[in-house]
């Protein structure tokens, strides 16, 4: 009997993922941005230097990305669901356990290990679900899940003010603690797709092909031999770079306003500003993507590029509204760039690898998350001006530009060698009856 690959449904229950990973984007991704709110409380509650505090964070981003090849090998050996609940409980544990108060140290543990790990099991599973339950509508799709992250933003930022100024920073850690215990929920959430697929097959017994519909499973494993793959460690290039400067506006854009002499709820509000735009470039990108009017590595190349321009000019604003026109860049054209930067891994490695190609760019990605807060803390020490920090992260942003251009030409380059294979025609003769056949040889991509 013939059997045939069941793709992803492309629909159905995959909304009820999206919606569940949109509340996953916004506990984890949210409260990772606006993180920037604690940085002052902490570092004036310790009496250390920005380069110092800045580690809490740094820490934080490092393990959000250290943990992503373990959470993507937990969930190949486990599921998405399992290892969602497993974040949850350890976001929950850390800005709990953060709220003690008890040394700087403490808090590198508790903020920066515990939350960051427990934000990789929760936020690459839930990416991982969205790419596998989609294919068509893959682009749409994973902005709207990964919007969650601007929406909670939206909310979080003034929220955030209002608990530090109301219950102190160790107060609001608590709550915020408490918050991120939903995580677990949108674990729950969360249906294995073979699950679904199993069912989908059982109501079409009675169809003569419905018993193959499945291929025999077989058993996932992390695959660290992608690294093999020239385009793979060029986009890793690429991570690294971005990175690097990809955590620093969004943790001394407050600081900065402060320092222009912008005081009570209006840093705030810039942040809410910023979010709305990330939200409106994220859906703006989606459907921008989906549109296929450009390629997604093309795309990204762009916005990359401006978000860069935007970050080396925006140490020039002196004023409320100056730093608010090109806060509301940056969160548009941030928004159009995570709304595809992480899809395009399925272009480099397919969907079959995604989960381990996802893991490895989390994990090498690691290494600018970790260098950028602190040498934009250093920069500012020693200058002692923000503006440094801005013109550190947009240098590394607009470099990290040139490596996707490489990538792109590899990755056509590849396709234009597999779709030449496609078409490969080997004749075979007889040599009795001189008759001549040929056969259409298709390769595997």
């Amino acid at each position: 009997m013939k059997s045939r690959r069941v793709g992803p449904p492309d629909g159905g229950y995959g909304w009820v993922v999206v919606a569940s990973a949109f509340f996953a984007m916004g506990l984890t991704g949210a409260v990772l941005k606006n993180i920037g709110h604690f940085f002052l409380e902490i570092q004036s509650h310790f009496g250390v230097l920005t380069s110092t505090t800045s580690w809490v964070s740094s820490t934080t981003i490092a393990m959000f990305h250290i943990g992503a090849p373990a959470a993507s090998a937990l969930t190949l050996r486990f599921s998405q669901r399992v290892v969602i609940v497993v974040g949850g409980v350890l976001c929950t544990l850390g800005m709990s356990l953060a709220s003690l108060d008890i040394n700087l140290p403490w808090l590198y543990l508790t903020m920066g290990v515990l939350e960051g790990t427990g934000i990789s099991f929760s936020w690459v599973p839930a990416i991982s679900m969205v790419n596998h339950y989609f294919s068509r509508w893959r682009p749409i799709a994973y902005a709207i899940a990964s919007s969650g992250e601007c929406v909670f933003a939206i909310v979080f930022s003034p929220l955030f003010k209002w608990l530090i100024e109301k219950y102190s920073w160790q107060g609001a850690l608590l709550i915020i603690g408490g918050l991120q215990f939903n995580l677990c929920v949108c674990g729950a959430l969360m249906r294995p797709l073979e699950a679904t697929r199993a069912s989908q097959t059982n109501l079409k017994e009675s169809t003569e092909d419905s018993a193959a519909a499945l291929p025999p499973k077989k058993k996932a494993v992390f695959h660290c031999g992608l690294l093999k793959k020239p385009e793979l460690l060029l986009y890793i290039l690429f991570a690294i770079f971005a990175a690097t400067g990809f955590f620093i506006p969004t943790l001394f854009l407050v600081p900065f306003a402060n320092s222009l002499g912008i005081d009570k709820y209006w840093p705030a509000f810039i942040l809410s500003v910023m979010a709305v735009a990330d939200l409106v470039g994220r859906l703006f990108c989606g459907w921008l993507a989906n549109m296929r009017l450009l390629r997604n590595l093309q795309l990204l190349t762009i916005v990359t590029t401006l978000l860069g321009v935007v970050l080396l000019l925006l140490p020039i604003s002196h004023n409320y509204w100056s730093v608010l026109v090109f806060a509301s860049l940056y969160g548009f054209l941030f928004g159009c760039m995570v709304a595809i930067h992480v899809t395009s891994i399925v272009d480099i490695v397919s969907l079959e690898g995604f989960d381990s190609g996802l893991g490895l760019f989390m994990l090498f990605r690691s290494i600018g998350g970790f260098i950028g807060p602190p040498a934009g803390g250093w920069l500012v020490d020693q200058t002692n001006n923000f503006g440094a920090a801005f013109y550190l992260s947009g240098f590394c942003l607009v470099t990290s530009a040139v490596f996707v251009v490489v990538v792109d030409r590899l990755v056509q380059r590849r396709k234009s060698v597999e779709a030449a294979g496609h078409q490969t025609i080997h004749y075979e003769g007889d040599g009795d009856t001189g008759k001549i056949e040929g056969l259409v040889v298709a390769q595997e991509s």
